[in-house]
């Protein structure tokens, strides 16, 4: 029939009203347990657990084992901007940390040759890296680079903690231009034991292609953000309409 409204489910409504009694708790609080809950809202303990578990894998709520849930830290808002994962996490006032996973030289196949402008078998640096906010596990990075272009790169990275910084300080090359694509991936058994997540959590996949201001293929990277505690924010502009007299000039 048309004109009804779609049924909404029971678990929605209560989801709805846990994010009203949310909003006004501290981060941290701890919610009242299940029983409680279903009481309160007049409904199965069922129907209170599912729409807790949405708003755990939304990152509004965390959940602690043996203890309970509670109310989440607000998500880190990282503008997406060509510039280090240190700088940026410093500008909204958390202190980063990295620690690296792995670091070694592995074989560019065709595909990653061509993402860095280099023979097909050359020599690619690939930097496996955990990213912590105020020693939370965040993000997962991998990251190649032409080890030909980058001699001693390892070496120096034992120095210096950002990339970016020791790609401009030791060999003079700064990122000017790179694109980025966003997709959504679920957590895999490795991603849920380095990051301290659970298996199947939402993720926010973003693969980066980094250039100099030579137009030069610099980096290849991917990072794997926990959606529960990351949002990207960019701003959009409306390109400004050509004057008329800049079209006569099309094509001359």
């Amino acid at each position: 029939m048309t004109g009804e409204s779609p049924r909404v489910p029971k678990y929605y409504d209560v989801k709805r009203s846990l994010l009203e009694l949310t909003k006004s708790l501290h981060a941290g609080t701890a919610l009242p347990p299940e029983r409680t809950l279903a009481v309160r809202f007049e409904t199965s303990r069922t129907t209170v657990r599912q729409a807790l578990t949405e708003l755990v894998v939304e990152g509004r709520l965390v959940r602690i084992q043996g203890k309970g849930t509670f109310v989440a830290q607000p998500k880190v808002a990282q503008v997406l901007q060509l510039t280090s994962y240190t700088g940026d996490l410093r500008m909204v006032g958390l202190e980063p940390d990295t620690k690296i996973l792995d670091i070694n030289y592995i074989t560019a196949d065709e595909p990653l040759a061509r993402r860095l402008a280099i023979n097909p078998g050359g020599r690619v640096l690939r930097i496996h890296r955990l990213r912590l906010a105020n020693g939370e596990p965040m993000s997962i990075d991998t990251t190649h680079l032409s080890a030909r272009r980058f001699p001693r790169l390892r070496r120096e990275l034992e120095v210096h903690s950002s990339l970016y910084e020791t790609l401009h300080n030791a060999y003079n090359v700064q990122l000017t231009d790179a694109e980025e694509i966003i997709e959504t991936v679920l957590a895999t058994p490795y991603d849920s034991q380095i990051l301290g997540v659970d298996v199947g959590l939402p993720m926010l996949l973003l693969t980066r292609h980094a250039f100099d201001a030579d137009g030069h293929p610099v980096e290849w990277a991917q990072s794997m953000y926990r959606g529960d505690r990351y949002k990207f924010v960019t701003r959009l502009r409306r390109p400004s309409p050509m004057h008329p007299s800049s079209l006569n000039s099309i094509g001359h």
